[in-house]
């Protein structure tokens, strides 16, 4: 079992993007929810196991374009995940962080 963060950042704005809702799925089910903090992250949103998870971000306040991002991601190992959120109005990116 590993645990998992995320993090997301408004490039446009050049801060963190808070109150973001996030919802974290495997097999379609919900596992856990976050909202993120002033800084932009939920810190430790959920344990977990190997599998496919995606990440959903309730997106709106900071796109109408993508009013939801879901990144969809493995967990094969058992260190720290980190998924960061990079947005703006019209584009998104992610990696994975330590």
């Amino acid at each position: 079992m590993t645990s998992l963060s995320t993090h997301v950042l408004d490039t446009a704005a050049g801060r963190p993007a808070s109150g973001v809702p996030v919802r974290l799925l495997s097999a379609g089910q919900e596992v856990a929810t976050g909202i993120t903090d002033e800084d932009g992250r939920v810190g430790a949103l959920a344990d977990v196991v190997e599998g496919i998870y995606q990440l959903v971000f309730g997106t709106s306040a900071y796109s109408t374009f993508f009013p939801e991002v879901t990144i969809t991601f493995v967990v094969s190992d058992d260190r720290h995940h980190h998924v960061p959120l990079l947005l703006s109005p019209y584009s998104y990116s992610t990696y994975r962080g330590s």
